[in-house]
């Protein structure tokens, strides 16, 4: 069943990819829509079978290159069904949301399916080389998202985020090789590796190795210093394009934290989590700081994730902080950043849509050149305004939940960085009040843009249908998460375990 969950898209581009462009686009687009919710209703069930208590499920194993220790090995637990649902879920926002999509529909749904096999895949697998593969496909499926359909500087920002990431992919290839050395008989297998922690008592090496795959997931998390890709990327990028990069590709380097940095690296977690608290918490201050100062809101939305991000960050470090912290402590943080890595997914997904709406309508992201949108545009001004509140961590939704998690958890192990980190949230929420005041509120006021229409029209039935589930499920979140909360605290407290070895 899991590999029919990863593979239904890549199966759908094989078919559709001898369909003739000329027998429209809707075809494709329709198609897309119909796989998409087809693969999340296996994701569901997928879900509601799914023992908690029972460790790993839907496991598989097959040979692939035995004579390098690597095999087709895939599985979920409590840390990866969550990603794998949101991915899920966001690809079918993202297929709604593109039923209009106007230019090289064909190309443009078959890279965007390969993409959804390439994430769903990463977020199983349990083998590093196959955990390396996905990685790397993705990059290139961004790259040419970007290039082909963005706007703007598209081709450069597509080629900052390859050549970023791409180096990233190297370090992060070269920690592999250092965790396929050092264990006795050599493997890859991410299980294997985690019950023989071949890295304890290590030292330098340990170090070393970790420094590597540190370095690789902190570019695509992104974290400070290797951010500098992001901004541009996003702004640059199509509505679906830097929805899918924001809710699902940057999930591949904290989701990495967790299924391969902790577990097989734990000793060395411990000795170096203090480094790993400081830069989550730079992350979060910087991301804030840098958002507030943007008039861009693409751009802003790009920053905040900076931001939301380093709370992650600040969590995986706090849980690596053994010394003064109990085990409830420490497995609450983990809990709390796999329910930020979904609330960020959705919240920030739905807000890179409804983004897209500006720059369908007026050719601009420009804060300064909007005012008065809530009058035309009612509809529009509501649902930003629910992502807006849900995004900067408001109850009620999953935003919430994550942090008020995140933060307690964090607060015993590492007191001052926490306290610091509060000041992300205040930050945030004066930022995006203050975006959404210019942009919706005073008189009306929309930039001129050739080829554009007079008015400024309401959110279509494809946009709002694409968008209000998101906010939706963040609301389910917020309000009664114990569904997530049950799937993700047993592996947390594993996890947990694991590096208090």
């Amino acid at each position: 069943m899991l590999s029919l969950i990863v593979f239904l898209p890549l199966a759908a581009a094989v078919v559709l990819a001898v369909v003739p462009a000329s027998v429209g686009g809707r075809m494709f687009t329709g198609s897309w829509v119909a796989v998409a919710a087809a693969d999340l209703a296996l994701v569901v069930a997928a879900w509601l079978g799914y023992d908690a208590g029972g460790g790993m499920a839907y496991e598989q194993q097959l040979r692939w290159i035995p004579s390098a220790g690597a095999s087709y090995h895939v599985g979920l637990d409590g840390l990866s069904l969550p990603m794998v649902a949101v991915t899920s879920g966001l690809f079918l926002a993202c297929a709604i949301h593109s039923l209009r999509q106007p230019h090289r529909v064909k190309s443009f749904v078959l890279l965007f399916l390969f993409l959804q096999t390439v994430s769903l895949g990463l977020f199983t697998a349990l083998d590093l080389i196959l955990f390396f593969v996905y990685f790397d496909l993705s990059i290139v499926g961004m790259y040419f998202v970007i290039a082909r359909w963005g706007h703007g500087q598209a081709r450069q920002s597509a080629l900052k985020f390859f050549l970023y990431t791409f180096i990233g992919s190297l370090a992060l290839l070269l920690g592999f090789i250092g965790l396929y050395l050092a264990a006795e008989p050599h493997t890859f297998d991410i299980v294997a590796l985690s019950r023989a922690n071949p890295l304890a008592g290590s030292g330098t090496y340990g170090a070393l190795v970790l420094l590597a795959v540190g370095i690789g997931l902190a570019v695509k998390t992104p974290t400070v210093p290797f951010h500098t890709w992001l901004p541009p990327a996003h702004t640059d990028a199509p509505a679906a394009g830097s929805a899918i990069l924001a809710g699902v590709l940057l999930k591949m380097g904290t989701y990495g934290f967790v299924r391969i940095a902790m577990p097989l690296l734990p000793a060395t977690w411990r000795q170096y989590a203090g480094v790993v608290v400081i830069i989550g918490v730079v992350s979060v201050l910087y991301g804030a700081l840098v958002a507030l100062a943007q008039e861009d809101f693409k751009r802003m939305i790009a920053y905040t994730s900076v931001n939301h991000m380093g709370y992650i960050i600040l969590a995986v470090g706090a849980a690596g902080i053994v010394a003064g912290s109990d085990e409830q402590a420490r497995s609450l943080a983990i809990t709390g950043a796999v329910t930020q890595m979904v609330s960020h997914g959705l919240l920030t997904g739905a807000l890179f849509l409804l983004a897209g709406v500006l720059h369908d309508r007026r050719r601009s992201y420009d804060m300064s050149t909007y005012s008065g949108l809530a009058g035309p545009a009612p509809v529009f001004a509501g649902v930003t305004a629910v992502a807006v509140f849900a995004s900067l961590g408001l109850p009620g939704f999953s935003g919430f939940i994550a942090e008020f998690q995140i933060f307690t958890g964090s607060l015993s192990s590492a007191t001052v960085a926490t306290a610091l980190a509060l000041l992300g949230i205040l930050i945030t929420a004066g930022l995006l009040l203050r975006a959404l005041h210019r942009v919706f509120l005073g008189p009306l006021r929309i930039p001129d843009a050739p080829g554009a229409a007079r008015d400024f029209t309401d959110l279509r039935p494809s946009e709002a249908a694409s968008i209000m589930p998101l906010l939706a499920i963040a609301v389910v979140i917020g309000v009664l998460p114990r569904f997530l909360l049950n799937v993700i605290e047993p592996a947390s407290t594993t996890l947990i375990e694991m590096v208090a070895r």
